[in-house]
């Protein structure tokens, strides 16, 4: 967590320009297993955006991050998340990062 620490508040400002809700980390980010090569696991709840604004927000939302990060970003959408198990893997370990 401490590169979404040195950073927070760069990613405060994309996810207020991004119309993000809520962002949350999750993944080896929380782990001492992450290194130089990790990428970073990101779950993103959305205000309500226009259907044919969505990808691209997402897309401008996703690759800001890995600019600014120098790193591959895995962004989920919240809401996209079916798999109960993977769910609740999940909702175990998230972490609050902005919201």
């Amino acid at each position: 967590m401490i590169l979404i620490y040195k950073n927070i508040e760069l990613i405060k400002l994309l996810c207020k320009t991004h119309n993000v809700k809520r962002l949350y980390a999750f993944g080896s980010i929380l782990t001492d297993q992450f290194n130089e090569e990790s990428d970073i696991d990101l779950i993103v709840d959305f205000n309500d955006i226009e259907l044919l604004d969505y990808a691209d927000n997402y897309f401008d939302l996703k690759f800001s991050l890995e600019d600014s990060l120098k790193r591959p970003i895995d962004l989920i959408e919240e809401k996209a998340i079916k798999n109960p198990y993977f769910k609740r893997a999940i909702e175990k370990n998230k972490q609050l990062i902005y919201g």
